[in-house]
């Protein structure tokens, strides 16, 4: 058997003393062979009926899948061996799949695995188990011809190497694989300089062109907000969704961590416990609106409302300079009470324009957007001075502090 050609399945090579088993055998990683083989589409009717139910329980799914998964995210407690798969993922891709022959790598290309995680400090944790795994099997170790602390690559074009999470460092790659590892504590707010969509969005790309390329994204969960509680959200319990979700605490993964520790933490913070060891996304740490408030009363499919000249409308801006918060606009107005009922507000319409960009040219469109409805006057907040107050003036349209009083219009 040679690494690249005509080699083994995940699970075999998982089981093979020769390769892997040495540290993926025994009942504790029984749960992550059931994950990996629907991950990579290989359970089927004929799988133990434990492994089927082992399935359903953390899927949420009832129909077994027919092909692999495009993407899987992992919502795995703490300790529960996240890491580890992740590298055996890493390198199995890497070295027994020929993306030569796939097609994927013209002549003198290389193609990536790429570890990602908030800072390369912890991105490196996952190379060293991949380091690991390549130096313990003499053929894989032999395949290594040039080794770096942030990067190994492969005598078959592969070049597996860590990064940081930051969205513009992830362009450009042919990516047979992304594992993103502790996802719901990268920066996952809209402000941030790097969001985890922005990154997934600059990764995306360099996967969809490459047959049987794999997203894997692992993490203990946080609060219900971020790319990880929005993958929950859209595909767990989805059957026939090429986006598997996999849910499970710590010891249905690892039972090998003390039960005790593990009840004493509950006992100590149970919210906490809950996500690190439970693997249950928090409720503590919602914002304003609960994620569920905010989609009872959204459209999904709206984008606009056009303006009706019965009605009055305000508006509210967030500036930016431009070089790395978004700047955005809102426009809403007070819909009359109906007979029997309450008037309500309608948020008409929210823009975004996320940096980089001329924050005059965003200026411009924002004040003809802002003539269409009526508004001659939009509240905003002290940022920059007088920058927004003149630049809004130009085009006739007067801007006031948030603090200052009055009504915008």
């Amino acid at each position: 058997m040679s690494a690249g050609a005509g080699g083994p399945t995940l699970l075999q090579a998982m089981e093979d003393p020769e390769l892997f088993g040495r540290w993926f055998s025994g009942l504790s990683w029984r749960a992550w062979r059931v994950f990996l083989g629907a991950l990579f589409g290989l359970l089927s009717t004929e799988s133990p009926d434990d492994a089927i139910a082992l399935y359903r329980r953390h899927t949420g799914r009832q129909a077994l899948p027919t092909t692999a998964s495009r993407e899987g995210w992992l919502v795995v407690g703490r300790r529960g061996g996240k890491s580890r798969i992740a590298a055996l993922v890493a390198v199995y891709l890497a070295c027994f799949r020929d993306w030569r022959r796939l097609g994927v790598l013209a002549p003198g290309e290389r193609a990536t695995v790429m570890i990602i995680a908030a800072d390369r400090r912890q991105a490196r944790v996952v190379m060293r188990y991949i380091t690991g795994l390549l130096d313990a099997v003499p053929m894989l170790k032999a395949m290594v011809v040039r080794p770096t602390r942030e990067a190994l690559d492969l005598d078959n074009g592969l070049t597996i190497e860590v990064h940081s999470a930051n969205f513009r460092l992830v362009r450009g790659y042919t990516i047979v694989a992304a594992i993103c590892d502790e996802l719901a504590f990268w920066r996952g707010d809209e402000g941030a300089a790097n969001p985890d969509h922005e990154i997934l969005a600059g990764l995306r790309p360099g996967l969809v062109t490459v047959p049987g390329a794999l997203l894997l994204c692992i993490s203990s969960p946080y609060a219900r907000r971020g790319a990880l509680w929005e993958a929950y959200r859209r595909h767990w319990a989805q059957d026939g969704d090429p986006v598997l979700v996999w849910q499970a605490d710590t010891r249905s993964m690892n039972p090998t961590v003390d039960e005790q520790t593990v009840a004493d933490a509950y006992v100590d913070d149970d919210t906490s416990a809950a996500a690190e060891w439970g693997a249950v996304f928090r409720r503590d740490l919602e914002d304003f609106l609960s994620p569920e408030a905010l989609e009872a009363v959204v459209a999904s499919a709206r984008r606009e409302l056009p303006p009706q000249r019965t009605e009055q409308y305000v508006a509210f801006v967030d500036p930016s300079g431009g070089s790395h918060d978004a700047m955005t606009l809102a426009i809403a107005h007070r819909e009359r009470a109906k007979a029997g009922g309450e008037a309500r507000a309608v948020l008409d319409v929210v823009l975004e324009r996320r940096p980089p960009f001329n924050p005059s040219d965003v200026v411009r469109e924002f004040t003809q957007v802002l003539r269409r409805y009526g508004v001659t006057r939009v509240r905003g907040d002290k940022y920059a001075g007088e920058w927004p107050r003149e630049r809004f003036r130009e085009h006739g349209i007067g801007y006031e502090s948030a603090t200052s009083a009055g009504r915008a219009r």
